[in-house]
């Protein structure tokens, strides 16, 4: 008998050990929490990190969404917190976002930055891997200002591209999506083991930061076609009936969130008696409105509308999660009411109008977990307010995005994060994605990308410095080999992860009146041998060219075969409002075009049938200013300057048909192979000459050849956007208010 007791007590302490480690996860036998939440260590518990505890239901919580804000458990009473923060990325120069490698002491360094921006949460969209929340936990345990965290739960878009219905393959991303909310649960409360897999986090997780929730944003912005083709497909899946969350007239689409939300619900209450405010991620293009004025169809026919999702023996209570930003859909540009509200200042303004139509709507506390404004050299979107998706100054962005938020505050919201604390190298955009290599694009900065660029601190090329500012400062030239001599003067190149930049000290050289050219030879056998319209002629094929004319009239120009906007925008007739140019598949035609950026098409006004002419801008026209951070004027949309008897000058590695600078790829002859295809290159040639007056004809030698050496690790640095400090100082007037109890913002 003494055997058989002492073989059982084996037993038991082993399976014990082995459900720790998590290896018994697969047989439904979860890890065990061997201490209660009434159990945790005096040492743990301070006013900032204090529960609730409902003894009756023996449960507790710290935050909850009630009314129109979140409150938080403070000195044994809850206290309300206008929410401001920022979304954070999972990913630094030369990572994808599956990477992960995210060091702790980045993590502490970034917490500090943000906490001293005045930022009181952030959030993150998926699970981190185990130093994120360590060093999470670890700061906010010595901070005055602690961060709060919103956590998210992403969605495998593979499959939903691939099924398009959330109950197909018998719920495929049903089951996923509810395994990947529980695990997430259990990470949060430190009791997790992940094994390694592709693109995701892993690890042994045995930090808690539970007590640092502010709440749960579940799932992604929803692809309208997904939702309507489950509505579609499975119209009795309306109605769910859970423990915590129920539904009330709602969609089987909604039906699906409902499910998910009351598991993450139920495990976090059964395995750790505790709750935390609940959300699904929505965005305007799937939200409860009506928005007839719409351009696109695909923006306005599918509706989600988690109202529809009711709770109970759920205190800390539910909230509505929203990412809104003012270019994007088109409707903000459109809507007629939403054209006619003017901001104090008299001037249009829509982003406040669509808050406050948004709010009419919904009954719980709302956040708008993303708004932002991106500072890239190329457009996405354009808003009739001028807060535009990219080619925006990093001042003005902090301006723009100090505006938001005081609009998201004063239509009564719960609080709003912007998108993002750093800027993301491997993102693409819509109107350019076609013009580089998916797989190279964290291994350099495109800065003609829009989603590159969201951030407020920037990832700038070079380890402390960039080799090169456009300042009028030329000290960074002085040993640098000149790559052209002339008897005008001498051309010098450098490059690194975002630009080529050039430094052209001339002789006799008048800035303002003389005009400047640059011919760059970048691709073998074609290009142009003359500019016909200026008066030009080169002793080899130059397939762009730079025109330097005094600070307002400078441009960079391409050979009209090598035009990859004509060829992909206008040749296709993508749009149609544009003219096919003349001779486009001719070599050596003698012609260069401006460069182009489109940033909309096919726009026809819902309701009124109004046509508006497809949208493209001069993406080559060069802006002068100073392009050094350290500078009182600085103006990060800097191309060139002028000073010390040299010019300065930037392009950006898209403007020259670079595929991908890291391992020197180019576009290859499109007209021939008619598809964007990379192919090698070595060295570009390069020449310069000016003329006095513009009836003065030149003949130019392209004499000179820069190459540079390929890179498989990119350098940069970190550096903090102007707008970083303008949120520094704004968001203490939101902190301010919060400890006087005023609910008034001073602008």
């Amino acid at each position: 008998m003494k055997k058989i007791v002492i073989s059982v007590i084996a037993t038991i302490v082993v399976l014990f050990f082995l459900a720790q480690t998590g290896l018994l996860a697969p047989f439904g036998i979860k890890q065990l929490s061997v201490f209660g939440r009434e159990n945790k260590k005096s040492s743990d518990v301070d006013s900032s990190s204090e529960e609730y505890m409902d003894t009756a239901n023996n449960l507790s919580y710290r935050f909850k969404a009630e009314g129109q804000y979140f409150s938080v458990y403070q000195n044994g009473g809850w206290k309300e917190q206008f929410m401001t923060g920022v979304n954070i990325g999972a990913s630094e120069p030369s990572l994808f976002p599956g990477d992960l490698t995210i060091s702790y002491d980045t993590y502490l360094r970034w917490f500090k930055y943000i906490s001293e921006m005045n930022c009181n949460c952030i959030r993150i969209y998926t699970t981190m891997r185990p130093q994120f929340y360590l060093a999470l936990n670890d700061f906010n345990k010595d901070a005055e200002k602690p961060i709060y965290l919103f956590q998210g739960v992403w969605v495998n878009e593979d499959d939903i591209e691939r099924l398009s219905d959330v109950y197909a393959e018998n719920e495929k991303i049903l089951n996923d999506f509810k395994k990947d909310v529980l695990t997430t649960v259990d990470v949060i409360h430190g009791n997790a083991v992940i094994p390694e897999s592709p693109g995701k986090a892993s690890g042994t997780y045995r930090t808690d930061v539970s007590r640092w929730m502010a709440g749960w944003i579940v799932g992604i912005e929803w692809d309208p076609n997904l939702v309507i083709n489950t509505d579609e497909q499975h119209p009795d899946m309306r109605d769910y009936d859970g423990n915590y969350l129920y539904t009330q007239s709602a969609t089987p689409f909604e039906a699906f969130l409902c499910r998910v939300g009351d598991a993450l619900i139920d495990h976090e209450t059964e395995q750790y008696q505790f709750q935390v405010p609940l959300a699904f991620t929505n965005w305007i293009t799937t939200d409860p409105l009506s928005h007839p004025n719409e351009p696109h169809f695909d923006e306005d026919k599918a509706t989600v509308n988690t109202e529809n999702i009711k709770f109970r023996n759920f205190d800390p209570g539910m909230f509505v999660s929203y990412h809104i930003y003012p270019y994007y859909p088109d409707s903000l540009n459109y809507q007629e009411d939403y054209l006619s509200n003017k901001n104090s200042e008299g001037k249009i303004d829509t982003y406040t109008a669509y808050l406050k139509d948004l709010k009419l709507v919904h009954t719980l506390p709302m956040l708008v977990a993303e708004f932002g404004i991106p500072t890239s050299r190329g457009m996405g979107h354009e808003s009739v307010m001028g807060y535009n998706q990219g080619h925006v100054d990093e001042n003005a962005q902090g301006a723009m995005l100090t505006g938001m938020i005081d609009s998201i505050y004063d239509t009564g919201y719960a609080g709003g994060l912007m998108f993002t604390w750093q800027d993301e190298w491997f993102k693409r955009t819509w109107n350019n994605v076609m013009f580089d290599i998916a797989d190279r694009r964290p291994f350099w900065s495109n800065i003609q990308t829009t989603e590159q660029c969201f951030g407020i601190l920037a990832f700038d090329p070079g380890e402390k410095y960039t080799v090169s500012y456009p300042d009028g400062d030329l000290s960074e030239w002085d040993n640098v080999e000149a790559t052209v001599t002339t008897d005008q003067g001498d051309l010098y190149v450098r490059s690194d992860e975002r630009y080529v930049y050039i430094m052209v000290k001339a002789k006799d050289y008048d800035f303002n009146n003389d005009t400047l050219y640059i011919p760059i030879n970048t691709i073998p056998g074609q290009g142009n041998t003359e500019a016909t319209d200026q008066k030009l002629t080169f002793d080899d094929g130059a397939d762009f060219l730079i025109k330097l004319h005094g600070a307002s009239d400078s441009h960079i120009y391409v050979d009209r075969y090598y035009d990859a906007f004509n060829y992909h925008f206008v040749e296709s007739r993508i749009l149609s409002d544009f003219p096919v140019l003349k001779n486009s598949g001719k070599k050596d035609s003698g012609s260069f075009d401006e460069m182009m950026m489109c940033y909309g098409y096919h726009l026809k006004v819902g309701g009124s049938g109004v046509e508006v002419p497809d949208k493209a801008y001069e993406t080559g026209k060069l802006q002068y200013g100073n392009g050094n951070p350290d500078a009182d004027d600085y103006a990060s949309l800097t191309d060139f300057c002028y000073g010390n008897g040299g010019v300065e000058l930037r392009i950006p590695w898209q403007l020259l048909n670079v595929m991908d600078p890291s391992s020197k790829q180019q576009m290859g002859d499109f007209q021939e192979e008619q598809v964007f295809t990379p192919q090698d290159f070595n060295a570009f040639d390069f020449g310069f000459g000016y003329a006095k007056d513009n009836d003065e004809s030149l003949s130019i030698s392209l004499s000179g050849s820069y190459s540079y050496d390929e890179w498989t690790i990119p350098t940069w640095h970190e550096r903090l956007k102007p707008s970083y400090y303008e949120l520094q100082k704004h968001l203490q007037t939101y902190r301010d208010n919060e400890k006087n109890n005023k609910k008034e913002v001073t602008r």
